[in-house]
């Protein structure tokens, strides 16, 4: 939720009662609901929320949201403004075939924001349930090209798994070894290790770090890829080896 303390934008809503006690709690209402992709744990709650409070909805063009809601994918007009700030829309094919993401560039009040659903976890990054690896990889590219001080607002607190498995692809990384400590200690201390920030995942995040030479001979070592193996492969076996990964 981001709010400016009257008005509330909510995003992926998977259970709408949770929203509605925090805009309970914080005395706000519902201006906005933004929807990154079709899953019922970021959608389930869309219905109720809309009904109740009248709020509209924006969500990806190719995919199936609770009506009513406003389609939304990349280009010229891909932009949504509200509660007097503007998101861009970026499409991020992978996680599933019509995904998006929402980027608020840097306002005068704070540094870009971006909602980008289950493409890209701190340390990770979403499963490929529709798309393709080729797909995921330049969503990736995209997302790692806005500015470092981007927040990383990403849907799930899935960081020390997807860390536990950076650290088997490359345990010499230093970035690495100090954010995982980092998350090690919010954690432990109740907190979540989230927003992320653009700047940090593209030193430790093995699916931001495809090409990278030790990321690149740790998958080849593990998936016995040959040494021309497209990148498109390269990312592939690096996605099967988390999703195998225990």
């Amino acid at each position: 939720m981001l709010h400016d303390g009257s008005n509330a934008i909510v995003v992926d809503p998977g259970d709408a009662q949770p929203v509605f006690d925090a805009l309970a709690r914080h005395k706000l209402q519902l201006a906005a609901i933004l929807v990154t992709h079709h899953h019922a744990d970021h959608t389930g709650g869309v219905a109720a929320l809309h009904a109740a409070t009248g709020a509209p909805v924006w969500g990806p063009a190719s995919e199936r949201i609770p009506e009513p809601f406003t389609p939304m994918s990349q280009g010229d007009t891909a932009e949504i403004e509200v509660l007097g700030l503007r998101f861009q829309v970026i499409d991020v094919p992978g996680h599933t075939a019509g995904h998006i993401a929402y980027f608020l560039p840097t306002t005068a009040a704070q540094a870009p924001l971006l909602f980008c659903g289950d493409t890209l976890f701190s340390g990770g990054c979403g499963r490929l349930f529709e798309g393709t690896p080729a797909q995921m990889l330049a969503s990736l590219d995209a997302l790692a090209a806005l500015p470092g001080d981007t927040r990383v607002c990403c849907a799930h607190e899935y960081t020390l798994a997807n860390l536990r498995f950076a650290r088997a692809v490359e345990p010499g990384n230093d970035d690495l070894t100090h954010y995982n400590a980092r998350c090690e200690s919010l954690r432990a201390q109740g907190q979540p290790t989230l927003p992320s920030q653009l700047a940090t995942e593209r030193q430790i995040n093995p699916f931001l770090r495809s090409r990278e030479a030790t990321v690149l001979r740790a998958v080849r070592a593990h998936a016995e890829l040959s040494a021309d193996a497209g990148e498109a492969d390269v990312f592939a076996a690096l996605r099967q080896w988390k999703n195998d990964f225990r």
